[in-house]
């Protein structure tokens, strides 16, 4: 055990989640430990410095997690990639007591161990504070560029917000400027509709930061649709906002002269709640009866339509086959469900 204290790790046996409860459960003489526990604790201070192996079922995710979304094939791939060659790059996970440890970096490891079938994943052990977890999460998603903006936006507000760092202290944590930190915060103002489509790629921030000049949620989503449909670059989306600041009802003036009626309110909603839900635009025009109509999905590239196409198909029978022989029959901007 004193051997351990010096290794390779730096921080004795709370680097590697033994504690006093440990130590004082190792020095009974009356009660000698059965012969699988002291495998379990023994396995870290083996060789300090070297990755301890845990049950998959004893470690739970982080709370921090920044990353709300995991791209299932790449997660396939790793699967199938762990399943021949196994985990190369331990995960990093603290001791919570109990037998329970929380993981501090490589949740996309530990799911695709899963998925492979591991009962057992290569750790190391680190101590950290709630705000060094939530930290540490963070470095790890910007360093491998896996957040989008917006997950990036809400975890450096949480960051700012929960834990009380200052946009300077924070830029220095996450080697950031504190102009990049507050750009990035400022996303957050944005309506709903129109963060679904910066985290789901369908709009640029060059695009789209223009529109925090825009006081008004509808507006922004309008002006957002916009941009989308005319695919304007980031110079016409400043010019659009500028003409909008002007007159928010320019759009309005400029659409087809023919009137129609409005909307019926339950229609309006349906179609917020799409865009909302698929991060697109989404129309819904009545048709002459009573209770029929048509449902327009727009996409704006390939990659676009595949991600629709994986939201509208969520079945497993459907295969990476059937997605791209469904890409292929589409030729059209826009597809109608």
């Amino acid at each position: 055990m004193k051997k351990a204290k010096t290794g390779g790790l730096g921080r004795g046996l709370g680097a590697l989640g033994l504690g006093k409860n440990a130590l004082a459960g190792a020095a009974k003489p009356t009660e000698p430990p059965a012969p699988a526990a002291p495998t379990e604790t023994a396995a870290p201070t083996a060789q300090a410095g070297t990755p301890a192996a845990l049950p998959v079922e004893a470690i739970r995710p982080n709370r921090f997690q920044p990353r709300r979304e995991f791209d299932e094939a790449a997660l396939e791939e790793l699967r199938e990639s762990i399943a021949r060659h196994g985990i190369l790059q331990p995960l990093s996970v603290r001791d919570i007591g109990g037998g329970k440890y929380e993981l501090i970096a490589g949740e996309r490891r530990l799911r695709a161990a899963r998925l492979a079938g591991l009962t057992t994943v290569p750790v190391v052990f680190r101590t950290a504070t709630d705000a060094e977890l939530a930290e540490m999460a963070l470095i790890e998603n910007i360093q491998r560029e896996d957040l989008n903006p917006i997950e990036e936006a809400h975890a450096y507000q949480r960051l700012l917000t929960e834990f009380r760092l200052s946009q300077e202290e924070l830029a220095r944590r996450v080697a950031r400027s504190r102009s990049a930190i507050a750009n990035s915060v400022r996303l957050l103002r944005l309506a709903e509709e129109v963060q679904a489509f910066i985290a789901n790629g369908v709009l640029t921030m060059g695009q789209v930061r223009p529109l925090l000049a825009l006081e008004s949620a509808a507006l922004q989503r309008e002006a957002a649709e916009y941009i989308q449909e005319h695919e304007l670059s980031a110079r016409g989306a400043e010019a659009l906002v500028k003409r909008l600041a002007k007159d928010p009802n320019a759009l309005k003036r400029s659409a087809q002269p023919a009137k129609k009626p409005a909307p019926d309110i339950f229609v309006r909603d349906a179609e917020e709640r799409l865009t909302r839900s698929l991060g697109t635009k989404v129309r819904i025009q009545e048709g002459r009866e009573k209770g029929k109509g048509r449902l327009e999905i727009s996409y704006f590239s390939m990659d676009d339509l595949e991600r629709l196409l994986s939201l509208l198909t969520e079945t497993e029978g459907v295969g990476k086959e059937d997605k791209r022989a469904a890409l292929r029959a589409i030729s059209t901007q826009s597809f109608t469900v």
